[in-house]
């Protein structure tokens, strides 16, 4: 991985995603196969779209990368929320927390790219 220490959401959805590997392991032990492919591709697809939209060709590629990655955090934050609620299934712990923390990033993010683009096109 190319050093993106100075880059925030970068780092984070890096981690996420090792730490939601980590989960799906615990719910593929548990035998929750489907369940834990939906959480892996979901969780792992935050920080893909995030790493993506770092070679944006524009603003608006940027804000579509963002965009992406925000949807994927909500289905993702779904998928723990299932879980955690579940009587049979693995509590995601700070996992939860985790994501909430990478939408409000991602949403402040979409939000100041939006509205700089805004002031240029003005």
């Amino acid at each position: 991985m190319r050093n993106y220490n100075d880059n925030a959401i970068v780092k984070m959805t890096f981690q996420f995603a090792l730490d939601i590997m980590d989960f799906a392991e615990l719910l593929r032990n548990d035998r929750r196969y489907s369940f834990a492919d939906q959480v892996l591709r979901s969780g792992c697809s935050i920080g893909a779209n995030v790493k993506e939209a770092q070679g944006a060709e524009s603003k608006a590629d940027f804000i579509h990368k963002m965009k992406i990655a925000a949807k994927e955090a909500e289905e993702t934050e779904y998928w723990l929320e299932l879980s955690d609620f579940s009587k049979n299934y693995p509590k995601p712990g700070k996992l939860l927390s985790d994501v909430e923390s990478i939408l409000k990033v991602l949403n402040k993010i979409i939000a100041t790219s939006r509205s700089r683009a805004k002031a240029l096109a003005n």
